[in-house]
Order: structure tokens, then sequence, then C-alpha cells
């Protein structure tokens, strides 16, 4: 059985990128960012589409439980 993952966790998961992406130092320290729960993205359907900057990007659950994000 796998265990739900806790805040900390996630937001110190190795394949969050911590370069700081154009923030301010500390930023992200100071302000830990939010969780959202995929089938609140999702609201049972098996894809969603997110407009970012402009562009489609599609949000799609797989089979095996895992999310899929393409352009």
């Amino acid at each position: 059985m796998q265990a739900t993952p806790n805040a900390f966790s996630v937001l110190n998961h190795p394949s969050l990128d911590h370069s700081g992406g154009g923030r301010a130092p500390g930023d992200a320290a100071a302000r830990p960012a939010p969780l959202v729960e995929s089938a609140e993205l999702l609201k049972g359907n098996k894809a969603v589409g997110i407009i970012h900057n402009g562009s489609l990007y599609r949000l799609q659950a797989t089979k095996l439980g895992k999310l899929i994000l393409t352009k």
C-alpha cells in the first residue's frame, strides 16, 4: 500500500525544479505552493484542457493512475 504524500514530500520531490524559475530569492520558502487534488482538476473526466500563457495544454489521467501533460 502506498502512503499518501504530504505537502513536504510533494514540494521536495526531485522532479520539481528548485532553480527559482524567475522568482525572487526566498520566494518559494516564504509561500509554499498550494496543493490541488487531481480529481478536483479533472472533475470526473479523463482529460482537461489548460490554457497557460496563451497556449493550450492537455492534462490526462492514464489507466494506471499516472498524469500526462502535453502541449
